[in-house]
């Protein structure tokens, strides 16, 4: 079971890693300061990164193989990333004329659900997460229901702790940075969201 822990663990700290939408948001909401809303954020990363996981064990993966069901998801799931990436674009802009920041990471609550529904807008990574317990299954890392649970558990912990580590350390970055550098990276976060965004459309039209 340690063993099944461990590597789940790693297998949760090397995907939440990878710089996606919600590395992005995350980190844009430290650098302003809401330390708490990015910790929120991450803790709804890190809880779909583990209900899709399961999702994988229980073999959800074979439903994504559906050509239509994966095209619906996809579209809508580039759709969310969109939306959100227009958003902070905007609050780029109004945070920069002085105005309100935007709402959807203004409190913990909505910036947790934020970080629900941007880390679920990529339904198609239960598909990746199937694949990956199937190499477990033969590595024999989840072949009885405590190291799969182990293994489950340790991806929920360490995709929650990279964000954690990742809030905690663009916390401390922000304060030193000026309101224009701010923006910036407000800017750069938004039209990262976008490009996701866009990506995982048009992967979802090249593979329908």
């Amino acid at each position: 079971m340690l063993v099944a822990l461990l590597a789940g663990l790693g297998l949760g700290l090397a995907v939440a890693a990878e710089v996606g939408p919600i590395w992005l948001l995350c980190a844009r909401t430290a650098l302003r300061g809401r330390l708490t809303a990015a910790l929120a954020v991450g803790l709804g990363a890190a809880t779909i990164d583990f209900l899709y996981a399961c999702l994988g064990v229980a073999g959800a993966a074979q439903l994504l193989r559906v050509a239509a069901l994966r095209a619906v998801l996809g579209i809508g799931g580039a759709l969310v990333l969109v939306a959100i990436g227009a958003r902070t674009l905007r609050s780029a802009w109004r945070i920069r004329l002085g105005a309100e920041v935007d709402a959807e990471v203004s409190s913990s609550a909505a910036a947790l659900r934020t970080g629900l529904v941007a880390t679920a807008s990529n339904p198609l990574t239960i598909m990746s997460w199937g694949a990956v317990f199937a190499a477990a299954s033969t590595g024999r890392l989840a072949t009885s229901a405590a190291t799969t649970a182990a293994l489950l558990g340790g991806i929920g912990a360490g995709s929650l702790a990279w964000f954690t580590l990742l809030a905690l350390a663009m916390s401390r970055i922000g304060p030193r940075l000026g309101e224009r550098a701010l923006t910036a990276a407000d800017a750069l976060a938004g039209l990262g969201l976008i490009g996701f965004g866009g990506l995982l459309a048009v992967r979802t039209a090249r593979d329908a």
